[in-house]
Formats: C-alpha cells, structure tokens, sequence
C-alpha cells in the first residue's frame, strides 16, 4: 500500500510542469495499484513450470485443509472449499509477494465458529462485512490500530487458539459423539466420557498423526534437488519432496482408502465426513436476512448477534500485514458471493509455496483450479473421509503455533511482558474478544505507565544533576516535579539542579507550565535550575514561551561550572542579547 510520503515524492519528482491526473496514471502508479502489471510483462516459461509446480503442491495442502477448517468452522464440508479458492484469484492480480496465500485458516475458523452459531448464513455475511471493513482499513490508511496490539498479546490469543482447535479435535480423533462445542465443557465431557472412545477411529486417527510427524520431518531434513545431480538421485529426492511437501492430501487419501475398504465388507468402524455438496457454488448476494422456522432475522438483528465479531474478525485477518488490506478485504467480499467464510494468509501454505519455488502470484490460479476441480469431481470421494484423519490433519498444523519458547525468551529479556501475554492467553479460553481486548488494555496500561513514570538518572556532586531517561510529556510533569522538589528543594540547604534533557524530543504546553512553575520555585529560594541538551524543537518552545529565570547551556560541564560560581559573582541567567540571537535564530527555522 503505497504511503502518501511516496506518491507526494513521487508527484514532486514529476516535475512542475506535469499535471496530478498524468502522475497518476503514470506506470508505477498503474503497477501500485494492480500490482500484476509489474511481473506479468517478464513473465517466462521457466517462471510458469515452477509456479504450476508450487501451484499444485499448495493445492494438495489446500484441500484437505479446507475439509478440516470447515469442521473447526462449525459448517458443512464444502463451505470450505468454497472458501479456497477465490483468495487465489484475487491475489493473482493484487498480490505484492509471490509466497503469500489466502484461504481458511485454523484460527480464522474458530472465530467464525464463534461469531456465526454454526450457521452458513452467518459466516458468508460475516466475510462480506469482514471484507468490507478491511477494505475501508486499506483505504483509510488505518493500520496504525493493530500497532495497539503487542506481540506477547498475539502470542498469547495464537497459542489459547492453538489449544482449543487442538483439544476440540480430540472428539473427532477418539470417535466421541454430541460433545458441547463450548472449551470448558468440551474438556469436561471428553475427559467424562473417555470410556466411549471407539477403537478404529483412535487407532486410525493416531496412525495418521504419526505418518503427518515422520513426512515432516522428511520434509525438513531432505536436501533440496539440484541440476547437477545424478538423475537417480534427483529423481529418487524428487518424489520425496512431492510426497513430504503433499503429506496432507497423501495420509487423508490413505485414511479414505481404508474407510473405503471397510465399507465395502459391510463394516465400518470410522466415523466418516459424510455427505458433501456437489459442484460449484452458486453465485449470489450474500444473505442480509435469514428465513427460520420462527420467523425472519432481519440485517440488523444479524449484525447485532455477531457483535464483537464484526472487530475481532477483521482485525485478526490483517494481522499478518496491513499492507495488504486492499486483497484481503477484496477477496473476503467476492468470497462473500461464492458462499465463502472469512479467510486471511495462511502461513503454512505460504511456507510450502516458498518451499516449491514460487516465481510470481500466479502459482495461486494453479490452486483455485485445483480446489475448483475437487469441488466438480472429487465430492463423492470425500464422503469416505473419516473425521478421525481430518482431525490428525488439524492437530498437526495448529501444534506449532502453541510457542513454548516465547515463555522463556520473555522471562529472559523482560518479564512484566509476560503479563499481557498470560492475560489474554487465559481469557480467550473464556471468550476472544475479551482475552484479547484485556491483553491490549494492560499492555497500553503499561505503556502508559512508562510515558506517566519514565525512570530519571540522578548524578549527585556540587551540582545536582537529573536526567529523564526517556521522553516527556504531561503526564509525566507531576512525577518529574516531584523528584526534583524532593531532591534540590525540600533539603536543606536547597541545591542547584541541571536538567539534562537529551533524550527529551518534545515537550507539550503542559511541561512548558510545569518547567516555568519550577523555575519560579527555584528562584523563590536562591538557587538555580538549569538547562543542559535542550533539541532544537524542544528549545524553540521554550524560548517561544518567554520562561522567566530560564537559562541554557550546550553542555553539562559548562552549567556545572555557572552553577558552581558564588551568587553574587555572575547573575543566574544567560546574557539577554546570547537568548535573543538564539531566539531568533530558532523562530526563524
């Protein structure tokens, strides 16, 4: 998203004869705007091999993916498909970063199970008003909201997430029927009714687990292929790549594989995925009203019963980056016209297109004509999915955003940041939106703590010497005002004090009402208060505000040594004609 510094620079780069409508419909304007322009007229076959290649490895990934995230959803199984497919099509023509995908996510997934009561309806309305309101984010240029939200605090709600997707999973990997979806009953009536745990989908749902673990770490310690090799060997390195970079699609298959199996002998002991819908989703306006048996939900009353969910849903999709607010909001809004729920990047289909190669985004057509295709031909198939493997799938890709590290490198480096980070951790078991409201809230406490507080040095000697360690502003006037009458003034005898202020880069009318009261004081009992370090900035304000009794100095030695002199000797205040050319000199620049 190009910034209003760049296209002002750019427009004044243009030239003064050059008119704003030229500049904007300039190349580089045309290129920021439709980013595809920037890549698409370089475009080679070498480029189109390794995006097919990635294309169809990310495709593999999506698929059983979407299967998944639809359950942790709360939804039927194409609703995620439906959800695959269209982030590929839009990111074609705005993606900024060849690696980036979007599609349905884990965590995206459980909000909408929270927001959207397990109703299709409610979740393809919640991605057009997710979209919506991402979009105007873009456009307004508001991502300086997410900056409200600290890293310890996103660990925190990924990591709580992390556990619920994962734990609500256990159902499905033991077989459990008619678990309440809540997380503290969920937990309550797994642990209670662990003795209905069915054998086959245990034992298959483990297996699948397993085989996820050993093909990723394949995956991970594999070498990569390269030209010069032997053609065995590239080969033979070749289809392990294909077969750990494809795990997904790979052990899903297998598990459907062996559920086929059974039920043609007539016995089946798995719980299978069921019934999907088949072919392409209709095109339509998402739903602004829903007919039930008790009437009609009107617009209003839907908004009203998503709540939060119309700020916790977007803000969590932009996460990743507000640079790309414009893709996200679009794709979430056209998905809205294809039955989609709301989707953001997935980070490990990203990891995985990197991984094959990508050139350029249009490794994403690959994709959404690979998720289309299943959607056509494959859904007869998907009905033999047991949900115990589509729940190792789950599992094993929610697991690593759990980061136990986090923990220890906080303790390491600062501790109070483990605060914020446990807050919203805990909460968002309870509910989202207040684990990570309370997680934002103490860390902004925090920070306005620090502002309110800043830590000062204090150097003793003949001459006091006081420090702020960090910026000031008014609400810190009161603290610094207080330590300095504790220390120079309420002693006896009162002390002299210098005022370093190097790391002070602006002052607001309050401090400039607090220093002057100060000065008053000082002079009210006989002694001096000076200033050492002043910027520019914060000089000029001061010399604007006429302080009585102010008095400057460039360096600390030079004060020390004004201060140091008898009172009689030399007046406490520097020569009127030394300020007024500094005055002068300042309110000109």
């Amino acid at each position: 998203m190009p910034s209003s510094v760049t296209a002002l620079g750019q427009a004044r780069s243009s030239g003064p004869g050059m008119a704003p409508s030229a500049c904007c419909c300039s190349p580089a304007a045309l290129q920021r705007r439709l980013p595809i322009l920037a890549w698409l007229p370089s475009y080679s076959l070498q480029w189109l091999k390794m995006d097919f290649v990635a294309g169809l490895s990310v495709g593999l990934t999506a698929i059983p993916q979407a299967l998944a995230y639809a359950e942790v959803a709360g939804l039927p199984p194409q609703y995620g498909l439906y959800s695959a497919f269209m982030g590929c099509f839009v990111y074609f023509f705005l993606g900024t970063s060849r690696d980036v995908t979007l599609g349905p996510t884990a965590i995206m997934s459980l909000l909408v199970s929270f927001y959207t009561f397990h109703e299709p309806a409610y979740a393809v309305l919640l991605a057009f008003l997710s979209g919506c309101i991402q979009l105007a984010m873009g456009v307004l240029r508001l991502g300086f909201l997410l900056d409200f939200i600290s890293y310890p605090v996103i660990k925190g709600f990924t990591s709580a997430a992390a556990v619920t997707i994962g734990f609500g999973q256990i159902k499905n990997l033991l077989g459990l029927q008619n678990i309440p979806r809540p997380f503290f009953l969920q937990v309550y009536h797994t642990f209670l009714r662990i003795a209905e745990t069915r054998v086959g989908d245990a034992v298959l749902g483990l297996v699948c687990m397993l085989l996820l673990l050993v093909l990723k770490l394949m995956r991970d310690h594999v070498p990569p292929v390269h030209p010069e090799m032997p053609p065995g060997v590239r080969l033979s390195r070749g289809l392990v790549w294909a077969a750990t970079t494809a795990r997904n699609a790979l052990v899903v298959s297998f598990a459907a594989l062996v559920a086929y199996s059974f039920e043609v002998t007539g016995y089946q002991p798995f719980i299978l995925t069921g019934e999907t819908a088949e072919g392409l989703p209709p095109v339509r306006i998402p739903p602004f009203s829903v007919t039930t048996a008790n009437g009609t939900i009107s617009f209003t009353e839907m908004v009203q019963d998503m709540g939060a969910g119309l700020a916790v849903v977007p803000l969590m999709g932009l996460l990743e980056s507000i640079a790309v607010a414009k893709a996200f909001g679009l794709t979430n809004m056209l998905g809205s016209l294809v039955s989609s729920y709301p989707v953001t990047g997935s980070f490990g289909r990203t990891a995985v297109n990197a991984q094959s190669g990508v050139c350029t985004p249009a490794g994403g057509l690959v994709t959404g004509v690979l998720v289309l295709l299943s959607l056509d031909y494959l859904t007869s198939l998907f009905y033999y999915i047991p949900k115990s493997a589509l729940a190792a799938v789950i599992i094993m890709a929610v697991a690593p955003l759990f980061d136990t590290k986090i923990f220890r490198t906080l303790w390491r480096v600062k501790r109070l940041d483990l605060l914020p980070l446990c807050v919203t951790f805990l909460l968002c078991f309870w509910e989202v939106q207040y684990g990570i409201l309370a997680g934002a809230l103490v860390s902004l406490l925090m920070l306005l703590h620090s502002a309110a507080r800043p830590e000062t040095k204090v150097s003793e000697g003949p001459v006091l010497v006081l420090q702020p360690a960090s910026g000031l502003s008014f609400p810190a006037m009161e603290a610094l005002r207080e330590e300095i009458l504790s220390r120079a003034l309420e002693v006896s005898p009162p002390r002299c004090l210098v005022l370093e202020c190097t790391h002070v880069c602006s002052i607001d009318y309050t401090v400039v009402l607090g220093l002057g009261e100060l000065l008053q004081d000082f002079q009210k009992q006989g002694v001096a208060l000076a200033f050492v370090g002043l910027q520019v900035p914060v000089l000029r304000v001061l010399l604007s505000a006429d302080l009585k009794g102010f008095q400057y100095f460039s360096t600390l030695e030079e004060a020390e040594k004004h201060l140091r002199q008898e009172p009689g000797t030399q007046p406490y205040n520097i020569r009127e004609d030394s300020i007024l050319d500094q005055k002068v000199a300042l309110l000109k620049a």
